[in-house]
């Protein structure tokens, strides 16, 4: 079942695609927190919607967000992947407990072993304000971030 408006989000701990443990609580007090969850690296929809967020970045950093890109795919996939399309942002193995952290938000696939495409808005107190979920073959709109981030 998926966290709903208004609800704490829950704490995880990721590596990022530099090794480094990434929680959710490491932001709490300090500044708002976009995750993205996404099927796959490497994959085109997964490419072009994180490839759009890098390219319109400045709209994250003006509102002094913390966007964390999520996948099940391993710390190594995802150093490549951040390094081949130059991203500057962290973006977190949800490797194993494989999928624990989707499951946490209501966003895993079990029978495909990945999460859908869901964005989770979570303010400064660790709330959540706002989010949207697509299928994993459907694009976020990129409209719905501006509108998300309004709300931090």
């Amino acid at each position: 079942m998926s966290i709903e408006i208004g609800e704490q989000a829950p704490d995880f701990k990721l590596s990022n695609q530099h090794g480094e443990q990434i929680s959710l609580s490491d932001f709490k007090g300090k500044k708002p927190v976009v995750l993205v969850f996404y099927p796959l690296s490497f994959s085109g929809i997964c490419t072009g919607e994180l490839c759009e967020i890098r390219d319109n970045f400045g709209m994250f950093e003006s509102q002094k967000a913390e966007l964390l890109a999520i996948s099940v795919d391993s710390k190594y996939v995802q150093a490549k992947f951040a390094e081949q399309e130059n991203y500057e942002f962290s973006v977190l193995a949800d490797f194993w407990p494989h999928g624990a952290t989707a499951k946490a938000y209501g966003v895993f696939l079990e029978d495909a072993g990945i999460a859908t495409r869901a964005t989770f808005v979570i303010d400064k107190e660790g709330i959540l304000v706002a989010k949207f979920v697509t299928a994993p073959g459907a694009p976020r709109s990129f409209a719905d971030y501006k509108k998300a981030l309004e709300l931090v």
